[in-house]
């Protein structure tokens, strides 16, 4: 799998926001994520980012180094957001892959620790994440935050 930071691959912006959009949207929030991902490209700034990985010209994976998770945790930065790998890439070590992509692009952008919410149990625990501390979304539920360091 070939991951490529969409600011470097300008020619797959329309299909990395449909994917995007696809893998996280809803039927009311296209052109949030259009906005968002377009914002991104700019070279000169860290963040925020979006990647996609790339298998036989395809995307199959993604995943964002974002200022914000849409949080209350508004202190942490950056955080890892939007993994998703297509489910007949599954279990072929992809998503430990981009884990460790992300903490490497945020080393890379001077950051000391990478951040991540999710309510998902144990996975990433499993892939050496420490539990932080709750968050709170903008519907008033607690999310659970993680951190590792990216040195």
């Amino acid at each position: 799998m070939e991951i490529i930071e969409l600011s470097q691959r300008q020619d797959l912006l329309e299909e990395a926001v449909q994917y995007f959009w696809k893998c996280w949207g809803s039927e009311s929030n296209f052109k949030f994520y259009e906005d968002c991902i377009s914002h991104s490209l700019d070279s000169a700034n860290k963040l925020p980012k979006f990647y996609i990985g790339l298998l036989n010209n395809e995307i199959c994976a993604s995943y964002a180094l974002l200022v914000n998770d849409i949080n209350s945790r508004q202190d942490l930065v950056p955080w890892f957001a939007c993994l998703f790998v297509n489910p007949e890439h599954r279990n072929k070590s992809y998503a430990e892959t981009l884990l460790q992509h992300g903490l490497n692009q945020a080393k890379t952008k001077g950051f000391d620790n990478l951040y991540l919410s999710s309510d998902l149990e144990n996975f990433y625990e499993r892939k050496g994440w420490d539990y932080l501390c709750q968050t709170y979304g903008v519907s008033g539920g607690d999310i659970k935050v993680y951190t590792r360091a990216t040195a």
